[in-house]
């Protein structure tokens, strides 16, 4: 089984791997970070059998790139990712050939189940967590301002070197601690902002908080 995942975050791949590797230890995967190898991807191996793909790449606008792999294997499964919850977004994927929507607030068993789901023929389109609260967004970016007050000098490193993809023992190697020390800063990132799992911080990653509050 190969899954192509398709996104420009190095830290959300490897977040997807992981999930994914705990759940189907059989399936193999693959990484693009743009349209465009993507649809190379695609061509040097016919054999992929989904495609995990985020909308927000630097090589397209919008719809593009699911339309561009659209055209390159019509019948290959697509499930689009996206940090945007919208119906109306989920209506115009499903439009255009996707068999299923992610939001990137995902849980890892939601992802997992969506994948399975659709590997086995079928779709996923659940959007129960979409348009919420009006004031969740406020709220969010209050949470995450107060968690990020709260890091230690060597929990903010350690958070920014994960948000650029590199591994637990990457960041040990890079920072001359061990590998076990790495993983309790990771649990202590995750405690303050009240996450349960690494794709959680990957969101938070992506809506900016590396370039608003740790490029000090």
């Amino acid at each position: 089984m190969l899954i192509l995942i398709v996104d420009d975050h190095p830290l959300v791949c490897s977040a997807l791997e992981a999930t994914l590797k705990s759940a189907i230890p059989d399936c193999t995967l693959r990484q693009a970070h743009s349209a465009g190898e993507a649809v190379n991807a695609i061509g040097r191996e016919p054999d992929i059998d989904l495609v995990l793909l985020d909308l927000k790449l630097p090589d397209v606008n919008g719809l593009d790139g699911l339309m561009r792999l659209r055209r390159a294997a019509p019948r290959l499964p697509v499930i689009v990712l996206s940090g945007l919850d919208d119906a109306r977004l989920v209506d115009m994927v499903r439009a255009r050939g996707a068999l299923g929507f992610l939001s990137k607030k995902a849980s890892a068993p939601d992802i997992i189940s969506a994948v399975r789901g659709v590997l086995e023929g079928g779709s996923a389109f659940d959007i129960e967590e979409c348009d919420g609260p009006a004031g969740e967004d406020g709220e969010d970016a209050d949470h995450i301002a107060h968690a990020l007050e709260s890091l230690t000098p060597q929990q903010r490193t350690v958070l920014r070197m994960l948000g650029e993809g590199l591994l637990n023992k990457q960041i040990a190697y890079e920072l001359s601690i061990s590998e076990s020390t790495v993983k309790g800063h990771v649990s202590a990132i995750l405690r303050k902002f009240e996450v349960p799992s690494r794709m959680q911080a990957v969101l938070m990653a992506q809506r900016g908080v590396f370039d608003q509050a740790l490029n000090a």
